[in-house]
């Protein structure tokens, strides 16, 4: 019997930050970031009951629309659905 090549995994998704508020009457999302998010770009926000894609349409950095936001910044993101603080968030490809 031969043994079959081990197939490589796709390296996990590094996620580019995490979610600390949702304000539910304007549905926006708080979002601490550990990596550069860029409007235009998608995001996949991951969690126990969350699974939601978004592209990124705007985004504010202290009620001042902002075009690209980096590690450290706290930004808020306009979302469709209930997100949860502590929801992981990612880069989608």
């Amino acid at each position: 019997m031969t043994q079959q090549p081990e197939v490589p995994k796709a390296p996990e998704a590094k996620p580019i930050g995490e979610v600390t508020h949702y304000f539910g009457k304007i549905g926006v999302m708080a979002l601490d970031l550990s990596d550069t998010l860029s409007v235009g770009e998608t995001i996949h926000i991951k969690g126990h009951t969350t699974d939601l894609i978004v592209t990124v349409e705007s985004m504010q950095i202290e009620h001042e629309s902002v075009p690209k936001a980096g590690p450290g910044d706290s930004i808020g993101i306009k979302v469709g659905e209930k997100v949860r603080p502590g929801d992981k968030v990612y880069r989608a490809e």
